[in-house]
């Protein structure tokens, strides 16, 4: 039968192409069914502050007459004008396991890109590498943490065979809080102690009832911090605020920490619950009528976190803040109960970032790769 590619234009068709992912990972093993509100929240372009200096174009695949795939085609001038080139995306990519509708579905995303003058196409996004990114290569076994992807064993294969080649790998490290304690040495927090008090260090937690002063200082560590990082895009007060807001509900002060020097923030650690352990139990997403009971009822029954994102300033970044941040919330995490860590992501060749990680017991389990392809 014909295949056909569809843009999206109207709400019923955009309300298809969101609940498509539903349906292309009804059978998928560990896939943690996000919430319906967050992903149509994500795509509203007059509402989610990415879309101030991005496009998005939505594409669905019909194949006999039933969807069988999607993808989102999309620009972030944001990035071409910070990094100095000329790249396109995609991201939102579900699909059969059938390399003709892939194919389809990678051919519309690179036409649309190439429309727009576009020379290369990276992905996948959703929509950036602030949100969920790339795709899943290894660690199918397990369920995903917070904000990260997963996705069917035979996406790799499909987004390949298209001709898509690896641009960069993304690494997720598993711990348990009490393992990696016993790993913290004598030596370990000695030197943490210098550290500190040598160069008059505060570390102090973030505290989430002042969360709008709190994001600023992030906001500034991180736009520092970040700069050398491959695929990094500065946050816009916009947007820095529109996360802040969808993650304050859940953070927890005594996971999130803020280095200051003279009064100044030079370093932030913030891990989170991990609240996926509660989306697996609304397994089609709404949180109506049933599934807001579940949520409110199962945030204080979660036993794992997920270090999320981490800064520090590039002047000091040879002090190891790194891994006194890892110090201080492994022990909290012990203290309070959490079984599990997941320290992600972190980039395959940050060595830095990853031997800090290493050093306290903890193994890469999971892969995850942005692909590259040429439009010219």
């Amino acid at each position: 039968m014909p295949i056909k590619i569809v843009p999206v234009q109207t709400a019923i068709e955009k309300k298809l192409f969101i609940d498509y992912e539903w349906q292309a990972n009804k059978h998928t093993e560990n896939w943690v069914s996000p919430l319906r509100m967050e992903r149509t929240a994500l795509l509203n372009t007059k509402k989610n502050p990415f879309f101030s200096h991005a496009k998005i174009e939505l594409f669905l695949c019909y194949k006999s007459n039933k969807i069988a795939g999607r993808i989102a085609a999309i620009t972030n001038e944001n990035h071409n004008s910070f990094h100095n080139d000329n790249v396109g995306f995609w991201g939102f990519f579900e699909c059969i396991d059938n390399q003709e509708v892939a194919n389809a579905l990678f051919d519309a995303a690179a036409d649309w890109l190439k429309a727009e003058k576009k020379d290369k196409m990276l992905g996948p996004m959703n929509p950036s590498t602030n949100d969920e990114c790339g795709t899943l290569i290894e660690g199918f076994d397990t369920k995903p943490f917070i904000m990260m992807r997963h996705n069917p064993k035979f996406y790799p294969t499909l987004i390949e065979n298209y001709g898509n080649t690896k641009a960069k790998d993304l690494w997720a490290w598993y711990t348990t809080p009490e393992h990696s304690n016993k790993n913290i040495s004598e030596k370990m927090e000695r030197v943490a102690s210098k550290i500190i008090k040598k160069y008059s260090l505060t570390i102090r937690n973030i505290s989430v009832k002042k969360i709008k002063s709190e994001i600023k200082l992030i906001k500034e560590v991180y736009n520092n911090a970040w700069t050398r990082n491959w695929g990094f895009v500065p946050f816009t007060d916009e947007e820095i605020d529109h996360v802040a807001s969808d993650l304050k509900d859940i953070a927890d002060d005594d996971l999130m920490f803020m280095a200051e020097k003279g009064g100044k923030p030079i370093g932030f650690c913030i891990t989170l619950p991990n609240i996926n352990e509660v989306l697996e139990r609304i397994p089609n997403g709404k949180l109506f009528p049933t599934g807001i009971f579940k949520l409110l009822f199962g945030i204080k029954k979660i036993k794992s976190v997920r270090t999320i994102i981490m800064g520090v300033n590039k002047e000091y970044q040879f002090l190891g803040l790194g891994s006194i941040f890892y110090i201080k919330s492994i022990k909290k995490a012990l203290d309070k109960g959490y079984t599990g860590a997941e320290m992600s992501w972190i980039l395959e060749d940050n060595d830095l970032m990853n031997k800090a990680i290493e050093s306290i017991g903890s193994k890469v389990y999971k892969k995850y790769r942005i692909y590259q392809y040429d439009l010219v």
